[in-house]
């Protein structure tokens, strides 16, 4: 028996654009299927699955999950600072 057909979004955003794919993919999908059928990263070359994080609907997730229909699967910028330190700059230039 053929697995059903589930629609699935991919989402990927720089500072400046976003990208969000609407595809149908098999029930039997995982994040790392989804994400290399949908083209994304051909647009975005500078996507390193080994390094970027993946996650669905903000929710830190493995490459080998299994979607579900309606699964917005979003791959994430490594951070450019350091989210304490960032607060720490912020606190001194407040005082």
């Amino acid at each position: 028996m053929a697995a059903e057909l589930i629609a699935i979004e991919v989402a990927y955003a720089t500072a400046k654009l976003q990208t969000v794919l609407n595809l149908t993919v098999s029930s039997e999908s995982t994040v790392e299927q989804a994400i290399i059928e949908s083209g994304i990263l051909k647009q975005w070359p500078e996507i390193d699955l080994q390094k970027n994080k993946v996650g669905i609907f903000g929710q830190l997730c493995e490459l080998d999950k299994v979607l579900n229909a309606g699964d917005r699967v979003e791959i994430y910028r490594p951070l450019q600072k350091d989210p304490m330190e960032a607060r720490r700059q912020k606190a001194k230039i407040k005082r």
